[in-house]
């Protein structure tokens, strides 16, 4: 699924729905459906699942950055046709049904367990799944035109979807989580910052590049170190004990000091120099 170009930047063969393509440790992973506004159907659910099982098991790739193609991030869920009609037909609405919303909601939680650090680049519209993906991502960007949406309980579900019931309160608060999924309402850029879900807001032509300068930052520390805090920061947010938490922190502690990148990282602050990580 992978090759090299001329460049030295690895691309991922051509997909329907999804496109691929690495620079260096990061991987930009792109949404591309951009007629349909980047809506989920049984194709782009597919491909983004078998992109993410590869990206986890990619030692090449350090960080991910998730985009859009056109003028939305993800509209949510194709409402005109999941395109799994003949999987339907075959196996009856209700456990066909069941495997479309677990291979959905499995989306989510790849990005929350994915190994390498999530940037969400947020390019537009960002509603129900697209939206549950967002919140999946672990750093949150979005353009300035970006708009957002809980959108499940507006067409007819329930707002509790794909991990939103969890993750949404954790970002900006039960109170403010409780409203927008109630709601559905849309909210803007500037309100999904001061909300905490968005760390920064930027103009659409700077978008790439505000996610590649935090990528970069995150590259310049050592990969194991990257790794064990971001499954430390989640454990921490999912224990309800401080005295676990600092347990856990301890034990990741013991780890990273055994690296020889913890050395080398070490030695290259003290010799004001440029690290050279190996992940060992």
């Amino acid at each position: 699924m992978v090759s090299t170009s001329d460049a030295g930047i690895r691309t991922a063969l051509p997909m329907n729905t999804v496109t691929v393509r690495s620079v260096g440790e990061i991987t930009v992973l792109e949404l591309n459906r951009p007629d349909n506004l980047n809506t989920l159907n049984v194709d782009l659910v597919e491909e983004l699942t078998a992109v993410l099982d590869h990206v986890d098991r990619d030692p090449r790739c350090r960080v991910l950055i998730l985009t859009g193609a056109g003028r939305a991030f993800s509209a949510g869920l194709d409402l005109n046709g999941f395109g799994d009609d003949d999987i339907i037909e075959q196996r009856g609405p209700m456990v066909s049904m069941f495997e479309r919303q677990r291979a959905i909601a499995g989306l989510a939680e790849r990005l929350h367990k994915l190994r390498q650090p999530v940037i969400a680049a947020v390019n537009g519209a960002a509603a129900g799944a697209g939206l549950a993906l967002v919140c999946a991502s672990d750093i949150r960007i979005g353009a300035t035109t970006s708009v957002y949406a809980v959108g499940f309980i507006r067409a007819g579900f329930s707002a509790c979807d794909i991990g939103i019931s969890w993750l949404l309160p954790r970002l900006v608060g039960a109170g403010r989580a409780h409203e927008l999924m109630l709601t559905g309402r849309k909210f803007t850029a500037t309100e999904a910052e001061n909300y905490g879900l968005l760390v920064d807001v930027t103009v659409p032509e700077e978008l790439m590049a505000t996610a590649m300068e935090i990528a970069r930052s995150i590259l310049a520390n050592p990969p194991v170190s990257i790794e064990l805090t971001k499954v430390g920061m989640w454990a921490a947010v999912e224990s309800p004990s401080f005295a676990n938490s600092v347990e856990f922190e301890n034990r990741q502690q013991m780890v990273a000091a055994m690296t020889e990148d913890r050395t080398e990282a070490t030695t290259a602050f003290l010799d004001k120099r440029p690290p050279t990580y190996r992940r060992r």
